[in-house]
Parts: C-alpha cells; sequence; structure tokens
C-alpha cells in the first residue's frame, strides 16, 4: 500500500505535535544551511536511512543464519544508493509512523518505506522522484468471491484500510457509502478480514500477491480507481532543503530503472517471503520473541531502578520546607502523570534529538525512567507520611539530625510499608514499556509484530507474546511476595 503504510490515528498525531515543538525548528535550522548532508554522508562513509520492516514486500525481516535481517524491494533500493555514493548502508528500524519525525529531526538521512509524498507530507519533508508504482487492490475472503467482483459490490459495505492512508481516502472517496474502518497494521486488517468483521481491506498490489500467495483463503481483485498523479507512486523522504541530496537519489532511481533492477527486487522479495512461509511456528521464531525479552526486561529493571532513585528525590523535596522545591516536585509529578506515556518517548527521541543524538534504547530507558520516576515519588510519599511521628521524635531523642532521622529511620520503614505498591509499578513498567517499540527498539511487541508480518499469522504471535508477558508478571509477583512476607516476619 504505497504508504499507504501509515500506523493509527493518535500515533500520526502524537509524531506531528513532536514535529511541530522540535522538527520544525530543526528543519528550519538545516534549511537554511549550504545542503551540507550529502557531504557528512560522504564524510563519515555511511548512509542512515530509517525504514519499518512491517510491510512486505517493500521492507520486513528474515531469519538468516540466526540473526534478523531486514529485506525487500526498498532494501534493495537502499543498498543501491548507498553503493553509488560509496558508503555504508546503516538501517535504523522504527514504526513507520516516526520515519518522517525522524528525517525532520536529522535521526536518519533518509526514510524509504513505500512512502507517498502527499502534498501534505510535502510541506514537512523533501521528496526523491517515484521510484515505484504500483496499483491498487482489495483483499478479500475467497469465499466471498462470488458477491465482491469489483468495487462496485463494495458500495455500503465493510471496507478496511491503514488509518489516514492512501488506500483509507480512496476507498472514503470512491466507494459510496462504506463505512470504511482504519486500523494500525495490515495484519490486523487482514485478521479481521478473515474474521469476517471486514468485507475487504484496500492495499497496493505487491502487498496484495504477497497475502494471496501465501494464505489460500484471500483472494485479490482490481481496486479499479481513477488514479491521478498523486494517488500512486513511492518516494524517499529527506530532510527540507537539500536539493543536494535529492538530486542525487533521483540520479540512482534513473540508473535502477535503466538497468531494470527492479523486477530482480520483487523476485527476490518473493524467495524470502516463500523462505519464511515455509515454516511459520512459532518455535520457528523463538530468537525473536526471546531477543523481545532480553529488551523487556532490560529496559524495565533498568527504569525501576533510575525510577526509584528519581521518586526518592522527588518526594523528599515535596515534603521540603522550601516552596520552590515543592513547587518543582508537583510540576513534574503532575506534568508526567498528566501526559501520555508515547508522547514523553517521542519527546525524549526525537526532542532531545535535536540536542543530541540519543540511540533508541537510551532514549527508551531514560523516558519510562522519567516517566516510573513520577509515579514512585507519589507512593514513596505515601510511604514516609505513613510512619508514625513517634519514629521521628524517638529519632531526634536519641540526637540524629534531620538527614539522618530521615535516612535510618523513616525510609527504611516506609520501603517496609510500600514494597507491595513498588512491585506492582514495576510489573507495570514491564508492560508499559511495550510502547518503546515505536522508535524501534526491538522488544517484545516490536518482534511480536514483526513476526505478525513475516508469518501472516494474526493471532499465533499475540498469544505467544501474552503467554510471555504473563509469565514474566507471575514469576515476579511470587519473588516480590516473598520478600514482602521476609520482611513482615523480620
Amino acid at each position: 500500500m504505497i504508504k499507504s503504510k501509515s500506523h493509527g490515528m493518535i500515533v500520526p498525531q502524537l509524531c506531528l505535535l513532536v514535529m511541530v515543538v522540535f522538527g520544525g525548528m530543526m528543519a528550519a535550522r538545516r534549511a537554511c544551511a549550504d545542503d551540507q548532508t550529502l557531504n557528512r554522508i560522504r564524510q563519515r562513509g555511511t548512509m542512515v536511512v530509517g525504514t519499518s520492516p512491517d510491510y512486505p514486500p517493500f521492507e520486513f525481516q528474515i531469519n538468516q543464519n540466526g540473526k534478523q535481517t531486514d529485506v525487500g524491494i526498498d532494501i534493495e533500493i537502499a543498498k543501491q544508493i548507498a553503493k553509488d555514493q560509496k558508503v555504508k548502508l546503516q538501517l535504523k528500524n522504527m514504526s513507520f509512523a516516526s520515519l518522517l519525525v525522524a528525517v525532520q529531526t536529522g535521526k536518519v538521512d533518509m526514510a524509504i518505506g513505500g512512502i507517498n509524498p502527499t502534498p501534505e507530507r510535502a510541506q514537512n519533508v523533501d521528496f526523491s522522484k517515484i521510484y515505484y508504482s504500483g496499483g491498487q487492490s482489495f483483499l478479500i475472503n475467497k469465499s466471498q468471491a462470488g458477491q465482491i467482483k469489483s468495487k462496485k459490490d463494495l458500495e455500503g459495505k465493510k471496507i478496511g484500510a491503514q488509518s489516514e492512508a492512501l488506500q483509507y481516502t480512496l476507498a472514503k472517496k470512491n466507494i459510496p457509502k462504506a463505512q470504511v474502518t482504519g486500523m494500525e497494521k495490515t495484519p490486523d486488517l487482514v485478521l479481521a478480514l478473515k474474521t469476517h468483521k471486514l468485507d475487504a481491506v484496500g492495499v497496493e498490489k505487491p502487498v496484495a500477491a504477497a497475502y494471496t500467495s501465501n494464505d489460500p483463503e484471500l483472494k485479490e481483485i482490481d481496486a479499479g480507481y481513477q488514479l491521478g498523479k498523486n494517488d500512486v507512486g513511492a518516494a524517499i523522504a529527506v530532510q527540507k532543503g537539500n536539493p543536494a541530496m535529492v538530486r542525487a537519489l533521483n540520479q540512482s532511481i534513473d540508473r535502477i530503472h535503466q538497468q531494470q533492477l527492479i523486477p530482480g527486487y520483487i523476485k527476490q522479495a518473493g524467495k524470502h517471503m516463500k523462505a519464511n512461509t515455509q515454516n511459520t511456528s512459532m518455535w520457528h521464531y523463538w530468537k525473536y520473541f526471546a531477543n523481545g525479552v532480553q529488551y523487556t526486561l532490560i529496559i524495565s529493571v533498568v527504569s525501576i531502578f533510575f525510577g526509584i532513585i528519581l521518586g526518592v528525590l522527588l518526594a523528599l523535596l515535596r515534603l521540603s520546607r522550601f516552596r520552590v522545591f515543592r513547587w518543582l516536585s508537583i510540576s513534574y509529578t503532575e506534568v508526567v502523570r498528566g501526559t501520555p506515556m508515547m508522547v514523553q518517548v517521542l519527546l525524549v527521541y526525537f526532542g532531545l534529538g535535536v540536542l543530541i543524538n540519543i540511540p533508541a534504547l537510551t532514549a527508551g530507558i531514560i523516558a519510562v525512567s522519567l516517566n516510573s520516576g513520577a509515579y514512585v515519588s507519589e507512593i514513596i510519599r505515601g510511604g514516609i507520611n505513613s510512619v508514625a511521628k513517634g519514629q521521628t521524635e524517638a529519632a531526634k531523642s536519641l540526637g540524629l539530625n534531620a538527614s539522618d532521622t530521615m535516612r535510618f529511620v523513616i525510609l527504611p520503614q516506609s520501603f517496609k510499608n510500600i514494597w507491595p505498591a513498588l512491585g506492582n509499578e514495576f510489573i507495570t513498567i514491564i508492560k508499559e514499556s511495550s510502547i518503546v517499540s515505536i522508535i524501534g527498539v526491538t522488544d517484545l511487541v516490536y518482534q511480536l509484530n514483526v513476526v505478525r508480518a513475516d508469518t501472516y499469522r494474526g493471532v499465533a504471535p499475540i498469544i505467544v507474546a501474552m503467554v510471555i508477558y504473563f509469565v514474566i508478571s507471575f514469576i515476579l509477583t511470587r519473588i516480590l511476595n516473598f520478600y514482602e512476607r521476609s520482611m513482615n516476619h523480620g
């Protein structure tokens, strides 16, 4: 779906917020520069390309010698562009909704992912010329092939497409009385189609071919749209004010077309998809899930550690005699608790990226730690207040100053009181940290979506991820309960 591919109603809007606050400033600054992007790429010898590898046959992953490897039509095009510039290719994976923000804030040199160069997108980034044009199709259940033969038969029916995508707009515009439903990912749409929640799903022709060749229950029909020049084609996005970079990309695209390389890219992508679907058992993808668990636990453990440190600091500031300290603590806590973690993750990764290039994993840990600190501070403040005032008076009678009283008397007792609440916060962090997948951290949810895209199985990867989350939470709960009993008997 020449992207067509867009993730959800909320995610693009949140990304737009970050783009307006930080990306606009960055784009304006670079637009005034002397178009140095291409020179920087050549000087460092590496071209950083953003993509979202959950969209076969354009970009997806395969298990190659035990390593997750990005492949697909767009990946081959990116390789050719890097080869033409005599530099190495470095792929940076993230959600599609984050790609244009990454371009604007300089996280990547360019973004490729079947991006349709709409006039709205062209206001924020520059585009190369079209490198691939494909027609529009609908996926339907083969059992309904007799009733649905063309878009005319879809009038008044339920049609699915990726939210705010080209296919979504085309269905709204061209099919009278259709009930068009937007979802975040194509595998979700196909699952809704197969469970008869939708009558058809609008996709790009290569995507339709990929699904029908790997799922005998699906059938492709031509969309029959009368398409304008802005309704077809995929282009490469670069930062505003980079004409030399655009010219270099266009030269590579011209060379690719002259040498007729794209048919070969499509054929190669088909081979990879066929290899992926030869064994779609979840055990075959155990390394994907294991890698996701590893990153999920790293983020959770490190974030709760720093969250507790920050929480103690904020709680002490909140209880301070100085009004300015109390105001700072209250303000921080209210802002963090009053905004979605998704916005905070985007803000840290892309917002701070204006000043310093933070890796996705580090940005995810920082964002989750800052979020956790606000909640932990309230838990700790409640624990401190739960300690009887007589404990403070007893400490004073023993000659302890305020600092030692807090350190040796109040905090140890308060932590004993709040242990269950801290345990719940840890478990919550394990589950909510999945939001970092939006910036390309390969946690469990990220790997879940990759497996769904590679295997064309909508439900099985979800069940595996649910079981893994449950097992982690169950084991952690038992460990926390054990230490809670130990403290109570201590």
